[in-house]
């Protein structure tokens, strides 16, 4: 394996800015920076966008190329059925996909127990800031 797909949904665009007593200070720049540091030999594409049909459509490029995937799916983990399918059918074509989350959706509003997601995942790793990215790269490595 030489790349991993790491997608970010909606309003991720915007960390560094946005509530950083719950995301950090952290851009998703600095995320994939801090990634490519530390996971040498590994490309980590990192991408980001707050359209569902956009993401959807990564994850199919993700079947297609039979490349791993890390999925913070943010807003879109507690509603998007169209989402959790595409996901499920990168799975089934027996891709690791693991659902991050920089934030601890248990320790937060309500809403934000519910995943569509979490049930089709390899695994959730969240509530560790950037770590719950590196922590999901290095399964997925060691997978290899």
């Amino acid at each position: 394996m030489t790349t991993i797909l790491v997608l970010n949904g909606p309003n991720l665009g915007r960390l560094g800015s946005r509530e950083p007593e719950v995301y950090g200070s952290a851009t998703l720049a600095d995320i994939g920076r801090e990634l490519e540091a530390s996971a040498p030999g590994i490309t980590i594409d990192l991408r980001q966008t707050d359209d569902e049909a956009e993401l959807i459509g990564w994850l199919h490029e993700a079947i297609d190329s039979g490349t791993p995937v890390i999925l913070n799916p943010a807003a879109f983990t507690h509603y998007s059925y169209g989402l959790r399918d595409a996901a499920a059918q990168v799975t089934h074509a027996g891709i690791p996909l693991v659902e991050v989350h920089l934030s601890n959706p248990y320790a937060r509003e309500t809403f934000r127990h519910t995943s569509v997601i979490s049930g089709i995942a390899a695994g959730v790793i969240a509530g560790f800031g950037v770590e719950s990215y590196r922590l999901a790269v290095e399964w997925i490595a060691r997978r290899d």
